[in-house]
């Protein structure tokens, strides 16, 4: 725990094995083979426990937040967005020109489905597991924001190591860094979700949906 303020208090102690348990222990053990049923009744007491944490402790109402400046938000996530295009694009026509729009022409439905049930069942919780939560946990024990950031990244590429594809692991770590910084800034996790579910949503739609377990 070497980015981390030296501890002072006995509230930060708990903090840190709480932040272990959750953003290390729990998502590297996915890795490991043990039964299915115990990964995901494991995965659910922690997202039990974190949405405690936000209501009891942390006090969330999980309202929207008034006067989000939504014009700023688009504009940034539409240009980070185009980006992605232009490079996913150009990834998959060159690696796998089969997969390219290859749901979205072949199983429109399919595409529709998944879209839908990513974007509300998948999305929402990472962003308030890992900006909501995280933010107002950790945020003060740290040293400088750039490290905040940079440790949010590492945990939450950490969360899809399960994957065991190097890949996947660079870009959800670009992921977390834009995500983190757009928490930093809006304070919203709908905001965060919406620039997280379109940037999902897009490999998907693109052709790299069965890299980053989609079904396809």
């Amino acid at each position: 725990m070497l980015f981390f303020v030296p501890l002072s208090m006995q509230p930060n102690l708990y903090r840190y094995i709480e932040f272990f348990i959750l953003f290390i222990l729990l998502p590297v053990s996915y890795v490991f083979l043990y039964p299915v049923y115990l990964k995901l009744s494991l995965g659910l007491i922690g997202f039990g426990y974190v949405l405690y944490i936000l209501l009891k402790v942390e006090k969330n109402k999980f309202k929207i937040k008034p006067n989000l400046n939504w014009i700023r938000f688009w504009k940034m996530t539409l240009l980070k967005t185009f980006l992605i295009a232009i490079l996913t694009i150009l990834f998959v026509w060159f690696t796998s020109r089969e997969s390219l729009f290859g749901v979205l022409l072949n199983k429109p439905f399919l595409w529709i489905g998944i879209l839908f049930f990513y974007s509300v069942f998948s999305v929402y919780p990472q962003e308030l597991l890992y900006r909501t939560f995280y933010f107002q946990r950790y945020e003060k024990l740290f040293k400088s924001e750039v490290v905040l950031f940079f440790v949010n990244a590492v945990v939450f590429s950490l969360a899809h190591l399960f994957f065991k594809n190097i890949l996947v692991l660079i870009m959800t770590f670009l992921g977390g860094i834009f995500f983190a910084i757009t928490y930093k800034k809006t304070k919203s996790t709908l905001l965060v979700s919406i620039e997280h579910a379109i940037y999902g949503c897009w490999l998907f739609t693109v052709g790299m949906g069965e890299m980053l377990g989609f079904p396809s």
